[in-house]
């Protein structure tokens, strides 16, 4: 009997939303914007880059605009090098000039060229 191969990404390396991006014109109104999700929401500010500030894990709010017309979603991979040949795959192509590496030089984050309604996408594999 033939074992059959999932084509599904959330099986083959645990695709999930990692976060949403919020783009905002400023400092200030990145500040705005997360405190009213920790105030709505109980999503704590937190400030770990100098572009923005995050609501808990799950909202980044970008300081000055930011990729994506709309925003970006960032989407947490186990096996960002799996991730990157099944979304070629698919025809969307890594922003080369994006990727981000760890202190173990393997890619922690990298953004696609293409949009997608929108929304700049990311691949991390932050939590």
């Amino acid at each position: 009997m033939e074992r059959q191969v999932s084509d599904d990404p959330v099986e083959l390396f645990g695709l999930r939303i990692a976060h949403i991006g919020i783009n905002e014109s400023s400092p200030e109104e990145a500040e705005r914007t997360a405190g009213q999700f920790e105030a709505l929401m109980g999503l704590a500010r937190r400030h770990t880059a100098p572009v923005s500030t995050f609501a808990g894990t799950l909202v980044e709010v970008m300081n000055n605009g930011g990729r994506g017309t709309r925003g970006h979603i960032g989407f947490h991979v186990d096996d960002l090098p799996a991730a990157e040949r099944w979304f070629a795959a698919r025809g969307l192509t890594v922003d080369e000039a994006s990727r981000t590496l760890g202190p173990d030089g393997r890619t922690r984050l990298v953004y696609f060229a293409e949009e997608l309604a929108g929304f700049a996408l990311h691949l991390t594999t932050d939590d």
